[in-house]
């Protein structure tokens, strides 16, 4: 990794108001980092000798004068972000100002071929300022003292199977991937205008993203809204096991589910949760059934993230959350069972916690260069 030159600390504040701009003229600069206008003439001049901006055309004012429109310039660098899911690795590589420069999919197994891919696609020469890896776990420092990793075994292994593809020097950070497709719905997707939520993600595990503020909420171990760790069952002789409610909750067990209560003639029983769904769409009663069951089952998960967090409105992803035939039935439950809360479906898609993710690595990326900064005044 290229080490980031040392800023004065109005570059340092020009950069970044670079960044999330995008291009902006030396005035429009002025007005949002709060500078003066030759201080902002000065940083200028200072990001364009170290090729951290560049000068990228003119634009026309109301008075017919034209200004320099600047962006960021090809030392800038840029981010990669890795989206360890549970059937396919997604990769994005950025630019800092959150342009898309390369991408990569590829399946779990082949994580690292991904990576590489997306790293082969960046332009030449351009540095690599920041990682950030989504896993389907929380972040744990390593034990060697050689930076974060999953905490247990559910992502572990091919967290580390994906990291020997991963550039030396440049820092990783790893999030949850639940907590980087809620930052996908903050500021893309559903949750876009609301600065509390809950993002309620159901599939083959369970898990909430929590936004106050319009940030994150991680926890002091990184673990809020891990849902999987909610005793269950409460019931008279039956023991409350680790993850028993994702078990109970999750796409295998609902497939389980249906195929108890498929009968002969129904026709083929439904092997994946996406055949399942299509079939209660077409109005086959058995799917709509246990389709049904499954909107009521969210409710009351709904109902017990409503009771602890009041957050206004929950956001459904995930396989089979995000299916709109949930809605009615979540609404319903949760509406029998608390107060109104609004819920809405997801609608990043697949490629939320990838989104997600390069939203942070752009943050940390940029925050990288800017810490570089030394008064020099």
């Amino acid at each position: 990794m290229a080490e980031a030159p040392r800023l004065t600390d109005s570059a340092s504040a020009v950069f970044a108001v670079l960044a999330q701009a995008g291009s902006a003229t030396r005035p429009q600069l002025a007005s949002l980092a709060g500078l003066s206008k030759p201080t902002v003439s000065s940083a200028v001049a200072e990001l364009e000798s170290a090729r951290l901006a560049a000068h990228s055309g003119t634009a026309s004012s109301g008075t017919g004068r034209s200004a320099a429109v600047y962006c960021l310039g090809p030392a800038a660098g840029a981010v990669l972000a890795v989206d360890l899911g549970p059937a396919l690795t997604r990769v994005r590589g950025c630019a800092l100002d959150g342009s898309l420069l390369a991408e990569a999919t590829a399946s779990r197994t082949a994580a690292a071929d991904a990576v590489r891919e997306a790293l082969g696609a960046l332009p030449d020469g351009i540095p690599l300022r920041s990682i950030v890896v989504a896993v389907g776990d929380v972040a744990a420092r390593d034990r060697r003292g050689s930076g974060m990793r999953p905490a247990t075994a559910k992502a572990g292994p091919v967290f580390d199977a994906m990291a020997v593809a991963l550039p030396p020097g440049v820092p990783v950070h790893l999030e949850n991937n639940v907590n980087c497709a809620a930052l996908a719905e903050l500021h893309e997707g559903a949750a876009r205008g609301r600065h509390t939520f809950g993002y309620l993600r159901i599939g083959v595990g369970v898990g909430l993203g929590i936004v106050v503020g319009g940030s994150v909420l991680r926890g002091s171990n990184g673990a809020a809204g891990e849902l999987a760790r909610l005793p269950y069952p409460w019931d008279d002789g039956r023991e409350p096991r680790q993850e028993a409610l994702e078990e109970y909750i999750g796409a295998r067990s609902l497939l389980r589910r249906a195929a108890a209560a498929w009968q002969g003639t129904d026709g083929p029983c439904p092997r994946t949760t996406e055949r399942l769904f299509a079939l209660a769409g077409e109005g086959r009663a058995p799917a709509r059934d246990i389709v049904g069951r499954h909107a009521a089952d969210v409710g009351r998960l709904a109902a017990a993230v409503t009771a602890v967090l009041d957050p206004g409105l929950i956001v459904l992803g995930g396989s089979t959350g995000a299916d709109p035939q949930l809605l009615p039935g979540v609404r319903a439950e949760l509406g029998r069972l608390s107060w109104p809360t609004e819920v809405v479906s997801s609608t990043v898609g697949d490629t939320g916690t990838v989104a997600g993710a390069a939203r942070l690595a752009v943050a940390r990326g940029v925050q990288t260069v800017t810490q570089a900064a030394q008064a020099k005044d």
